[in-house]
């Protein structure tokens, strides 16, 4: 593994940098972006294949209570789904008793897509862990899943 102070440059980290968190957060982000356009899709994003597998498991489910669930706002999830439809990845159905719901289902399209994506999502899951023992690879999906619902209940206290 690279040296974690260490810039492509050849110059140190400010130790500071290296203690706060949302520095080293932003770090593993954008390696993450980066790893997923190379590995993964370069067109498909990370929150779409989110919302792809959401879907999936709850077909029907209203665009407003799945954004929470793929941690989107809800002007994101708008734009997201929108830019889904017009691909033809999801469809898009207005709820029968409330015309202000949207209701979301995969099309073809969109299951063919997700499976495809899929197995190469796995694949970089396990090259983003790879020489980590199992039970350090639970320990650190617990931990960072613990932090980000940390995080997520400070700005609910704003």
């Amino acid at each position: 593994m690279a040296d974690a102070g260490k810039t492509t440059a050849g110059i140190d980290t400010p130790p500071e940098l290296l203690a706060a968190p949302g520095y080293v957060a932003r770090r593993l982000y954008q390696s993450y972006v980066a790893l997923w356009a190379r590995a993964v899709d370069p067109v498909l994003t990370g929150p779409q294949f989110a919302v792809l597998t959401a879907v999936r498991a709850y077909p029907g489910v209203d665009q407003g209570s799945l954004a929470a669930s793929v941690a989107l706002d809800r002007s994101t999830m708008a734009d997201v789904v929108r830019r889904m439809e017009d691909n033809g990845l999801i469809s898009r159905e207005t709820a029968m008793h409330d015309g202000r719901r949207k209701l979301l289902y995969l099309t073809d399209e969109g299951r063919r897509r997700l499976d495809e994506v899929e197995r190469r999502t796995r694949s970089l899951d396990q090259d983003l862990m790879r020489g980590f023992s199992a039970a350090d690879r639970e320990r650190w999906l617990r931990e960072m899943t613990a932090l980000a619902g940390h995080w997520e209940g400070l700005l609910g206290d704003a």
